[in-house]
């Protein structure tokens, strides 16, 4: 037996722990090298742990949920073993974090208050899998519990009892995808027809949270809001989309001119590309543009470096890819470290204004919604434009209200006359 150890691959320097989420093998299972064995976040990315030999799993000594750290052993595989051979019983996967855990169940009357036939959180969810009955399945764990392990062969030999389909818990619609997040089904007292789920935050959640209320607390936040007309704009990009796409391949978006504006106002004012550092105001010489992301696990934003050197296809082309990996989780720490400006395009979902929160230790951040026509005065007649509502937050400890309003202005007459952004005037 020639047994290789997995272990929790290197954290970035300011992370220490992170979150198993959900094992895609088991014990017994056989691996290719290479072959993605679970998936591990951290209040940043998720990364990816593969398997670093081919063989069979012989142990998992963490479950889904746990908390782990870097170099940590997660699980042990047999690079001469074959699936399929007799493999040791399984030994039970740790719970997970008591904040993701279920309330445990009463015990039976007769156990004296004894933990006999309490499920682990890893067992618990297994048993929901498999649609199994609360006390159904004999607990081999300390003091009776149920064990992952005793699942597991339960399963196999078809001695537990399935739960009375009255009892199925019932599917709430929370629009959140959490198929791959370890959780364990927490059910409220029998509410009839009113179900309740709970779902633990992940970790990018939770980190998303903190560093929100950080910048409601510690920025002086205020908003200007200014509106755009976007026929010009959109009116360029219909006329050089079939050829931008034809010489550069990929399509033209707003989200270049977008960009481009900002960066535009960024280098006329300054102080709304800098940070506070306690009493210093830090003036950044470069122009990296944090993009806010959407993505299933939360909101991400990756950076743009140097986008004042980057042309509308290199912005389009990053962008798209940013969108690709966000959605498949697969953004790195280094493209979301840093960034000294941020753009929330919010329009994409259908919003016609909001109040975008700065992002950290950045001083501004621009929101854009969504292009309506609606009924604007032009040299005193009332016709009907492409008008778009742009909102700055910024901090008001460094920047002033005159900055603040000229910047905005400065990114309106940009995008309502773009040759300005040729001869940057």
């Amino acid at each position: 037996m020639a047994i290789v150890e997995v272990k929790v691959p290197q954290l970035s320097e300011s992370v220490e722990e992170a979150t198993m989420l959900q094992w895609k093998k088991k014990v017994g299972d056989a691996v290719a090298v290479d072959e993605i064995l679970i998936e591990i976040e951290t209040d940043k990315v998720v990364l990816e742990v593969p398997a670093p030999s081919a063989g069979v799993i012989t142990e998992l000594t963490v479950g889904d949920g746990a908390t782990v750290k870097a170099d940590q052993l997660i699980a042990k595989i047999d690079t001469e073993a074959k699936a399929g051979a007799a493999a040791p019983a399984p030994s039970a996967a740790p719970a997970a974090a008591p904040a993701v855990a279920a309330a445990p169940a009463p015990a039976p009357a007769a156990t004296g208050g004894s933990m006999a036939g309490v499920a682990m959180p890893a067992a618990a969810k297994l048993m929901a899998d498999n649609n199994l009955a609360s006390g159904s399945v004999a607990g081999s764990g300390k003091d009776g519990r149920v064990t992952k392990g005793d699942v597991l062969g339960a399963v196999a030999s078809g001695a537990a009892a399935p739960a009375p389909a009255a009892k199925a818990a019932a599917a709430i619609p929370t629009g959140v995808p959490t198929k791959s997040l370890p959780q364990v089904a927490t059910l409220a007292p029998d509410l009839g027809d009113r179900p309740e789920q709970r779902v633990p935050m992940s970790r990018l959640r939770a980190r998303v949270a903190e560093r929100l209320l950080q910048s409601q607390s510690t920025n002086a936040i205020l908003t200007t809001f200014n509106e755009i007309n976007m026929a010009p704009v959109m009116e360029m990009r219909k006329r050089m989309q079939e050829r931008f796409e034809k010489e550069h391949g990929t399509k033209l978006g707003f989200m270049s001119f977008f960009v481009k504006a900002a960066v535009h106002a960024l280098k006329k004012f300054p102080v709304l590309n800098a940070s506070v550092d306690g009493n210093d105001i830090v003036y950044h010489g470069y122009f990296d543009i944090g993009i806010a992301v959407g993505s299933p696990r939360g909101l991400v934003v990756p950076i743009l470096r140097n986008a004042d050197q980057m042309s509308f296809a290199d912005i389009e082309k990053k962008i798209a890819e940013y969108g690709q990996k966000a959605k498949d989780g697969k953004l790195g720490i280094e493209e979301m470290t840093g960034g000294t400006f941020s753009i929330s395009n919010g329009g994409t979902f259908g919003s016609m204004l909001s109040t975008p929160i700065i992002n950290p230790p950045q001083s501004a951040i621009l929101g854009i919604h969504a292009t309506k026509d609606r009924a604007v005065v032009e040299n005193g007649q009332v016709v009907v434009r492409p008008m778009n509502y742009f909102a700055m937050s910024y901090d008001h400890r460094i920047i002033d209200g005159r900055e603040a309003v000229l910047g905005l202005v400065a990114m309106k007459e940009a995008l309502e006359d773009p040759a300005r952004l040729l001869f940057d005037i």
